[in-house]
């Protein structure tokens, strides 16, 4: 029943609403929150790639440990928002907007 849901399905909110449920639900939330984490973690890394900084020299710049940086890009720990301004605007030079919807 659900690969026959899959295949009907024709965009992709469709298929995570048939994958994780609907938004709003525990399961969908917690797809959508690793969804988040993973996002940042690609920005981070970008960034830092671009900046031709190594995990080790961002984590001396902003005050941490490479291990955490690389827990981070890794998608392996949560962040503070305090941490994300830390590392994006004094380790990355990047200014950071913040947007609720």
């Amino acid at each position: 029943m659900k690969k026959e849901l899959i295949r009907k399905a024709t965009t992709f909110d469709e298929l995570l609403d048939i994958k994780y449920g609907k938004i709003g639900t525990s399961k969908r939330d917690k797809f959508e929150e690793k969804s988040q984490y993973f996002v940042i973690s690609e920005m981070l890394k970008a960034s830092r790639e671009e900046s031709k900084m190594t995990q080790e020299q961002l984590a001396v710049k902003i005050g941490t440990k490479k291990s955490y940086i690389s827990r981070i890009e890794n998608g392996k720990c949560d962040i503070q928002l305090s941490t994300l301004y830390r590392i994006f605007e004094i380790g990355l030079g990047k200014q950071i907007s913040l947007l609720i919807r």
